[in-house]
C-alpha cells in the first residue's frame, strides 16, 4: 500500500470525481440492500400472509422498529388495494423495481465518475513519466534497458489504472454494500445474522492465504515483459546487422527463451488469482447451506421467523458473496498494482544528478571563451581523463584528434553537460558550467554527432527542432548552408516528406546535412562536431565538410575529428592518449615535431 498512497497523489486534481463515486457508492450501498429487503412485503402479498391494517401504526422506539416497518407496509398495501389483492401485488413489485432501479441508476453515475479519476491518473502518471524520462541523463539508459522503460509506461501504468478502480471498491463501494446489507440482515433476524459471522471470517482467512505471494509473482511478470520488449526494441534497431550476420535465429531463440519464462511467470500468478473465485464462491455457497439448515430450522420447528422474511433474509446473504468476492479480487488487483506502481515509482523517484542548483544563473551570450580546467572524469571505475585542460578563446575552431578511447567523444558530453566531471571545473567565461541553467547552456551550444539522430516526421520538422516557430525562410535558408536545399527540394513533397524511422529514407550524406541544418537554425555561439564525417563516403564527406565550414564560420567550434584531413585549418589540433593531451599545437607544427601527430596523418595517408 505504500506505493499506492504515492501514487494517490496523482488523483488529487480529479478529487471532485472521487467524492462524486464515493456519494453514489453509498446510495449504490444503501439501495443494493433495500431492493432486497423489499421482497418481504411482496412475498407476503403473493402468499396471502400480509395481516390488513386499517389505522396507520404509532411508532415508539428503535426497539419497535422492525413491527412498525411492517405495519407500515402492510398499511399502505391495504390502503390501495382494499379487496382486491392484485393491486396490492402491483404496488409492492412497482416498489421493487422502483428500488432496484434506483441501485442501477447510481451504480452507473459511481462508475461514470471514476472513469474520469482514473483516465486522468493514467494521462498524468504517464505525462510524469515521460517528463522525467527525458530529463533524466543519458547515463540512465546505459544501465537502464530501453524496453524495459517502456513496459512501466505502458503496461506498468496501465496496471495502477486497473489496480486503482480496485482499490475504490476495496475501501467505499463493497464494505458499504456488506454494512447496509448486514444492517438489514440483523433487522431481520439477530440470531441467523450472528451465525453467519461465525462462517464470514473462516472464509476470509482461507482466500487471503491465497493471495499472498501474487506481488513477488506480479513484479516476475512485468520484469519477463520488459526483457522481451528490449529484444524487440534491440532487434528493430540493429535489424540490418542481424541480417548480415545471419543471427536471425540467434535472437529468434532468446526471444522465444524470454516468452516462454513470461508463460511460466504468467501462468502461476493467473492460475493463482483465478483459484479465488471458486474457493470464494464455494465458500459463500457452503455458508448457503449451513444457512438454509440452520434458517429452515428457524422456520420449520422454531417458528420464530416467518418463510417471506427468511426468503429475502437468503437474498441478502447471497448479497454479501458479490461484493465479498470483488474484495478479494480487488484484493489480489492491488498486490499485482503494488508491483506495478514500485516499478513506475522507482523511474519517478530517480534522483537526476545533474541538476540545476538552487542559485543557477541564465546565461544568454558568450563573450571570451570555453576552459576546462584540471578536468577529470570515469564512466565507471577507470579515468577517462586525468587533469586535462585546455582553452578555447572564443571565434577559433579547436580540433580534438587520438585513437578510439583517447577521451575526445568524453569531452562533447561534458561540454554538453550530458554528464558532471569527478575532479575539476568547466568554465564559459569564467563561469563554471555547474551554476549555469542546463537549458541555458545547450541554447550556447550545437551538436552535431557521428550518428544523424533524426525522427520520423517531416523534413521541416526535422530542420525546425533547431527552433522553435522557426519561419520558412529560415528553415530555408540553413538547409542551403548546410548543402541540404538542393536534395530536399527533389524529394516527392519537399520539405513535407516524411523522412522515414530515424531518417531511414534518405542516404548518410542527406541525413548528416539535415543535422547540420538543424543546428545552424538553431545559430548558437558555440558548436560541437562529434566525428561529423567519419561515416561517409568521399562525396557525402565533401559536401558535408563544406556545410560545416559554412556553419563554423564566425563561431567558436570543438571539433572531434576522425579523418585530419577535415581540420588542417583548425587554430589548434590537441592530440590525445589515454585521457591526456600528448601534442597541441597547428597543423604544421605538429608536422614539424614528426610525433604522434604526424604519425595519424602519415597511417590515413597510406590507408586512402
Amino acid at each position: 500500500m505504500e506505493y499506492f498512497k504515492k501514487i494517490l497523489r496523482f488523483a488529487k486534481p480529479y478529487s471532485t470525481y472521487g467524492y462524486l463515486n464515493i456519494f453514489f457508492n453509498v446510495l449504490y450501498a444503501l439501495f443494493s440492500a433495500l431492493s432486497f429487503a423489499a421482497l418481504i412485503p411482496m412475498l407476503d402479498v403473493l402468499f396471502d400472509k400480509s395481516r390488513k391494517v386499517y389505522e396507520a401504526p404509532v411508532y415508539t422506539g428503535i426497539g419497535d422498529l422492525k413491527t412498525f416497518v411492517q405495519d407500515y407496509l402492510n398499511y399502505q398495501v391495504t390502503g390501495y388495494s382494499g379487496d382486491d389483492e392484485m393491486k396490492g401485488l402491483v404496488l409492492v413489485i412497482g416498489l421493487v423495481l422502483f428500488l432496484f432501479l434506483l441501485k442501477n441508476l447510481f451504480n452507473y453515475l459511481a462508475m461514470y465518475y471514476i472513469t474520469f479519476l482514473r483516465n486522468g491518473v493514467l494521462k498524468d502518471v504517464r505525462n510524469a513519466m515521460y517528463r522525467k524520462i527525458v530529463d533524466l541523463p543519458v547515463s540512465f539508459y546505459s544501465e537502464k534497458r530501453k524496453g524495459d522503460v517502456i513496459a512501466r509506461i505502458t503496461s506498468d501504468v496501465l496496471e495502477i489504472q486497473h489496480s486503482f478502480l480496485s482499490i475504490l471498491e476495496l475501501i467505499v463501494r463493497e464494505p458499504l454494500t456488506i454494512l447496509f446489507t448486514i444492517i438489514v440482515m440483523f433487522f431481520i433476524s439477530v440470531k441467523l445474522t450472528i451465525f453467519v459471522f461465525i462462517f464470514i471470517p473462516l472464509a476470509g482467512m482461507i482466500i487471503s492465504a491465497i493471495g499472498k505471494s501474487l506481488k513477488k509473482k506480479s513484479d516476475r511478470v512485468q520484469k519477463e515483459q520488459g526483457n522481451f520488449l528490449s529484444i524487440v526494441e534491440e532487434t528493430l534497431g540493429g535489424l540490418r546487422v542481424i541480417k548480415a550476420f545471419n543471427a536471425e535465429d540467434r535472437f529468434y531463440q532468446m526471444f522465444k527463451a524470454s516468452t516462454t519464462r513470461f508463460f511460466r511467470f504468467s501462468n502461476t500468478l493467473l492460475n493463482r488469482q483465478n483459484l479465488a473465485s471458486p474457493t470464494g464462491e464455494f465458500l459463500g455457497i457452503l455458508v448457503i447451506g449451513v444457512l438454509l439448515w440452520f434458517g429452515g430450522k428457524m422456520v420449520l420447528v422454531d417458528q420464530t421467523l416467518d418463510a417471506s422474511s427468511f426468503i429475502a433474509y437468503m437474498g441478502l446473504a447471497y448479497n454479501i458473496l458479490t461484493p465479498a468476492k470483488s474484495i478479494s479480487k480487488a484484493s489480489y488487483g492491488v498486490k499485482k498494482g503494488n508491483a506495478a506502481a514500485e516499478r513506475v515509482l522507482e523511474i519517478l523517484e530517480t534522483e537526476n544528478p545533474i541538476r540545476d542548483q538552487p542559485a543557477a544563473i541564465r546565461k544568454e551570450s558568450f563573450e571570451h571563451g570555453l576552459n576546462l580546467e584540471n578536468v577529470s572524469f570515469k564512466y565507471e571505475d577507470e579515468y577517462v581523463l586525468k587533469d586535462f585542460s585546455l582553452e578555447v578563446p572564443k571565434g577559433s575552431m579547436v580540433a580534438l584528434v587520438g585513437q578510439s578511447g583517447s577521451g575526445k567523444s568524453t569531452i562533447a558530453n561534458l561540454l554538453t553537460r550530458f554528464y558532471d566531471v569527478n575532479e575539476g571545473s568547466i568554465r564559459i567565461d569564467g563561469t563554471d558550467i555547474r551554476s549555469i541553467e542546463k537549458i541555458s547552456l545547450r541554447h550556447l551550444m550545437g551538436l552535431v554527432t557521428q550518428d544523424s539522430i533524426l525522427f520520423n516526421d517531416t523534413v521541416r520538422n526535422n530542420i525546425g527542432l533547431g527552433k522553435e516557430n522557426a519561419t520558412e525562410e529560415e528553415i530555408i535558408e540553413a538547409a542551403k548552408i548546410a548543402n541540404a536545399h538542393e536534395f530536399i527540394t527533389s524529394l516527392p513533397k519537399g520539405y513535407d516528406t516524411n523522412i522515414g524511422d530515424s531518417g531511414n529514407k534518405l542516404s548518410g550524406g542527406q541525413k548528416q546535412r539535415l543535422s547540420i541544418a538543424r543546428a545552424v537554425l538553431k545559430n548558437p555561439p558555440i558548436m560541437i562536431l562529434d566525428e561529423a564525417t567519419s561515416a561517409l563516403d568521399t562525396e557525402s564527406e565533401r559536401l558535408v565538410q563544406d556545410a560545416l565550414e559554412k556553419m563554423m564560420q564566425n563561431r567558436t567550434s570543438v571539433v572531434i575529428a576522425h579523418r585530419l584531413s577535415t581540420i588542417q585549418n583548425a587554430h589548434k589540433i590537441i592530440v590525445m592518449q589515454k585521457g591526456k593531451i600528448a601534442e597541441q599545437g597547428t597543423h604544421n607544427e605538429l608536422l614539424a615535431k614528426n610525433g604522434v601527430y604526424k604519425n595519424l596523418v602519415e597511417m590515413q595517408s597510406l590507408r586512402g
